[in-house]
């Protein structure tokens, strides 16, 4: 916005940094001026501040080599803006399903260890026992009640791990890494995977950077398994076969036909970056209605179960008491 308003690179940092209060972004911003007062680059400033991502730093210099470095900002501005929703609808799409699944837990266990109990004594009283179901549960709840040391234990094993992951930044990567080798081609994820390159391809197309660079530098910031490393590397491939680049993303995976067609057609047309554009708008729009689908799908699935685990629990419990009525009455 302050590029766009003409001032230039260094005044608009000063802004932004008389703007913030004492911390780290304003020693951060102090940074950036300092380096950019010596006469060096945007992007030679922020990779000095070494806070910032190589992807943002390496787009900026594109945009500075190619006299685009307004489009480039407001295009990362974007990009950056997508992943943050993204991460907003993943991480609220998970928490309510591990709460509601942590609650349905929950309740079996007070059923299992601390109600049956109850019914066995007043049963044994009566002469009678409860069904063979609800005797082979309140046996389990005795069990996990006789072996609440071994799972503090084990809770505290796991609890030691999540730290260590959200601690250790390499055995955090690691770990993802290796996810993201099984899984990270699969499903949704692959699906995501994709709108990461459209969109990053997109970013880099309207930076001024030609094609074949542009899925080079989308393909190493979207990558993340080997499923979509060889997607990228089949989509190379067939560009350097001749291959026009709606084909070469259409055979490889990366787009479907119907993307691929709206491709081709925005490139005879002159206006592939707009086509690739709405194409990564679609996609991201399709990612989230696949992440919204599922979870549409796990909370009535958790509710459901538990509703029929804690039925199947109190009519094992209720049905002889509905026998001893009748026989009494």
């Amino acid at each position: 916005m302050l590029l766009d308003a003409g001032l230039t690179v260094g005044d608009s940092v000063q802004v932004l940094h008389d703007d913030k209060d004492v911390g780290e972004s304003k020693r951060v911003l102090q940074s950036l001026y300092d380096t950019l007062f010596l006469g060096n680059s945007f992007s030679v400033a922020l990779e000095g501040a070494g806070v910032f991502p190589k992807y943002m730093i390496h787009m900026i210099e594109v945009g500075e080599r190619t006299g685009r470095l307004t489009q480039t900002l407001s295009a990362l501005a974007e990009h950056y803006e997508r992943q943050s929703r993204l991460s907003v609808t993943i991480k609220n799409s998970v928490l309510y399903p591990a709460i509601l699944l942590f609650l349905m837990i929950a309740v079996v266990l007070i059923l299992i260890v601390q109600v049956l109990p109850i019914f066995s004594d007043i049963y044994a009283r009566l002469g009678t026992q409860m069904d063979p179901l609800a005797v082979r549960l309140m046996q389990f709840g005795g069990w996990l009640g006789n072996a609440v040391a071994g799972i503090a234990v084990v809770f505290a094993f796991v609890f030691a791990f999540l730290l260590v992951l959200w601690f250790v930044v390499p055995v955090r990567k690691g770990l993802a890494r290796a996810f993201a080798d099984r899984w990270g081609g699969m499903g949704i994820f692959g699906r995501m995977a994709s709108s990461r390159f459209v969109f990053a391809l997109t970013l880099a197309m309207a930076s001024g950077m030609d094609t074949a660079d542009s899925i080079d530098l989308a393909a190493r910031v979207s990558g993340g398994s080997r499923a979509v490393s060889e997607r990228h590397k089949v989509c190379v491939g067939l560009l350097e076969s001749g291959r026009t680049l709606s084909e070469a993303l259409c055979v490889s995976g990366i787009l479907s036909v119907q993307e691929a067609k709206l491709l081709s057609v925005g490139s005879v047309s002159g206006r592939a970056d707009f086509a690739m554009a709405e194409i990564a708008r679609r996609s991201d729009i399709s990612v989230r209605d696949s992440i919204d689908r599922i979870v549409a799908g796990v909370e009535p699935t958790l509710v459901i179960l538990s509703s029929v685990v804690v039925g199947v629990i109190l009519l094992s419990v209720m049905l002889p008491l509905m026998g001893i009525m009748t026989a009494i009455g």
